[in-house]
């Protein structure tokens, strides 16, 4: 992905999540990927999918179990 589209699909999440800590971020290791992380944790990756020029982006987050309190 370009910067400026990088800058564009971060924005995009800040907006919809009301929260400027999110931010993109390249990893060598993640070939087509890019991190997402709220301040200084990952909190996922994020994909971009071209498929016959339609471009759209996939957000996956894992949620590990031990993470989730146990009650409300």
């Amino acid at each position: 992905m370009t910067r400026n589209e990088i800058l564009r699909v971060e924005r995009y999440l800040q907006t919809k999540f009301r929260n400027t800590d999110i931010a993109l971020r390249q990893d060598p290791q993640l070939k087509g990927a890019l991190e997402v992380c709220l301040g200084d944790e990952f909190i996922g990756t994020l994909y971009r999918d071209d498929d016959e020029g339609e471009i759209s982006y996939a957000f996956s987050m894992v949620i590990l179990e031990l993470d989730v309190p146990r009650s409300l």
